[in-house]
């Protein structure tokens, strides 16, 4: 699988001088299968410059991939060129909201409001079609196989996991590790800790053995009391991860909007230092947009 990097950046676009080697749009993510079928992670700001590559390729097929709501990981949507081009075939893969009920067509259908866009859907000349995936089940892209999970957010996000050909990646999209809400002492708390333990279980169990691990590591550990319960992952955390499941390589993404590449440089030093790697720990590299690896 040939893995590429069109959006890293988390919360909200961050263009600029100060961000220019690590990249400022947000969140998209390229797979390609071995046979060459199109996975797209995500369709924050990202998915424009990745929509550029496509028109050379023409007619195209893409499965695009969800992971939740939030603006930053969906507002690339009616920007996804090839939407627009007939013969082309779009499909549009994510949860349903649990609160409200609504479908993932609700996340292209919310955006193309003439309040927010001038484009009518009726406009979008390719074949569309919207697919609301049953949390935990896999489905079959050409050659491989894409399986959900729920993770730790403030409304439902699923990470994915693709396997082809006996290798894998997991996206985790924004997560946060599993924490306990009661204080230790406090009579519900061994109670919430075996809910937690069980569901840390399951997200384990979804990692395991992985490739690659792409990760939210938005926060360092310092940072991470001030954010608590927003829905965003640590440094230290995702290593961590990496570390427990047996990840080969862990990719750190969703760099907080506010940091600069220095910054991001800097803070990502000191989070490795916390850890003895050694030579049977995985790898772990920052995001980059244009970075490609294969697989």
């Amino acid at each position: 699988m040939k893995i590429r990097f069109w959006g890293v950046r988390g919360s909200i676009p961050s263009p600029g001088p100060h961000t220019v080697r690590y990249g400022g749009n947000t969140t998209c993510i390229e797979v390609r299968t071995d046979a060459g079928c199109l996975i797209v992670l995500d369709a924050g700001t990202g998915i424009f410059a990745l929509a550029q590559s496509l028109l050379k390729e023409l007619p195209i097929e893409a499965n695009v991939f969800i992971t939740h709501t939030h603006w930053d990981h969906i507002q690339g949507l009616p920007f996804f060129s090839p939407l627009y081009i007939p013969g082309n075939a779009v499909r549009i893969c994510g949860a349903q909201d649990v609160v409200t009920g609504a479908g993932i067509d609700r996340a292209m259908a919310v955006q193309l409001q003439y309040s927010y866009f001038p484009v009518r859907e009726a406009e979008m000349h390719a074949k569309i079609e919207y697919e609301n995936l049953s949390v935990g089940a896999s489905i079959q892209v050409g050659d491989a196989t894409v399986t959900n999970s729920i993770l730790s957010h403030p409304v439902v996000n699923l990470g994915y996991r693709v396997d082809c050909n006996g290798k894998s990646v997991f996206f985790t999209g924004d997560h946060e590790a599993y924490f306990n809400i009661y204080d230790l002492g406090d009579e519900d708390y061994d109670e919430y800790q075996m809910l937690i333990d069980e569901k840390q279980r399951l997200v384990d169990n979804a990692v395991r053995g992985v490739d690659v691990l792409i990760a939210d590591c938005s926060y360092t550990a310092a940072e991470y009391p001030d954010k608590r319960g927003w829905g965003h992952s640590t440094f230290d955390a995702s290593i961590e991860l990496a570390c427990r499941c047996g990840a080969r390589q862990l990719i750190c993404t969703h760099h907080e909007p506010t940091r600069s590449d220095d910054e991001l440089e800097r803070v990502f030093a000191e989070a490795l230092s916390h850890f003895d790697l050694g030579l049977d720990g995985p790898s772990v590299v920052l995001a980059r947009e244009g970075m490609a690896i294969e697989i």
